[in-house]
């Protein structure tokens, strides 16, 4: 499992893109309306500008107590967000995610935007490989102290 490739995830995915100059409150309700947790921010050409999260709502709107109705997503989104492309592996883009600290990655081909990876998209054997690892590293650090 964690050699599958990440295009294999995108198949069937519908891609939530909003320009810079879209409100808060509009991508809160796309969001909503499609059930996804994450929006592309792009212009027209797909080429990424940035990503816009429910952690950035939460973190850079909510408590910031800025208006949804007249803040933009280039005000608030998350700029130069982590990547990768369908050809990395499920490995590959949950250590860029966890380098970076970050629940979501956007799926770029050619500079272009075309989909969204989440901690979400990886089950069962991807986390459990994940959390090996990171209990091996901690047991490693212990025995060098």
């Amino acid at each position: 499992m964690p050699h599958r490739r990440i295009e294999q995830i995108l198949r069937n995915q519908r891609l939530l893109k909003l320009p810079p100059t879209a409100t808060v409150r509009e991508a809160a309700r796309q969001m909503a309306a499609r059930r996804v947790a994450a929006v592309v921010v792009t212009e027209g050409d797909d080429r990424l500008d940035g990503i816009f999260t429910e952690r950035d709502m939460v973190d850079r709107v909510v408590a910031a107590e800025l208006d949804p109705a007249t803040t933009t997503l280039a005000e608030v989104m998350t700029p130069e967000p982590a990547t990768v492309t369908g050809g990395h592996t499920v490995r590959e883009a949950m250590a860029v995610m966890d380098a970076t600290d970050v629940r979501h990655c956007v799926v770029v081909e050619q500079g272009r935007a075309v989909g969204i990876v989440s901690m979400r998209d990886f089950v069962g054997d991807e986390i459990a490989e994940l959390d090996l690892q990171h209990e091996m590293e901690r047991h490693f650090a212990e025995d060098m102290r």
